[in-house]
C-alpha cells in the first residue's frame, strides 16, 4: 500500500503510513485506503496527492477528510496559516498588579 501510495505522491504515501500505523486493526486502515485507490481513480492523481498534502497540513489524517477535501475543491485552494497576533500589555498608572491583590487578601485574612 505505501509504495503504491508513493507512486502517486509522497504525501499520499505518509497519508497511507499514518493510517495504517494509527488503526487499532490493520483491516481498517487497509479500508482506508482502498478508499484513497477509488479516490485516484475518480479524481486522478495529482488532486488525491494535493489533497493529502493538505489532509496532513490540517491533521485530517483519514480517508473522509480527504474524500471531503476533494468534494469541496479545497485541493485547490492554498492552506492559510493564520500568525497569531502578538498581545502586548497594557501599562498605565490604573492597573495594581498581582502584588496588589495579595496584599489586599492578606489584609482580608487578618
Amino acid at each position: 500500500m505505501v509504495a503504491w501510495g508513493a507512486s502517486i505522491g509522497p504525501p499520499v504515501a505518509e497519508l497511507i503510513t499514518i493510517i495504517l500505523t494509527t488503526r487499532p486493526h490493520p483491516e481498517h486502515g487497509y479500508r482506508a485506503c482502498m478508499g484513497l485507490k477509488r479516490l485516484v481513480k475518480r479524481y486522478g492523481g495529482d488532486r488525491v496527492s494535493a489533497a493529502c498534502q493538505r489532509a496532513l497540513q490540517i491533521n485530517g489524517v483519514s480517508y473522509t477528510s480527504v474524500n471531503s477535501i476533494l468534494k469541496n475543491d479545497l485541493d485547490r485552494v492554498p492552506v492559510v496559516v493564520e500568525v497569531p497576533a502578538k498581545v502586548v500589555p497594557i501599562q498605565h498608572a490604573n492597573l495594581r498588579g498581582p502584588a496588589y491583590f495579595q496584599q489586599a487578601l492578606a489584609l482580608l485574612e487578618a
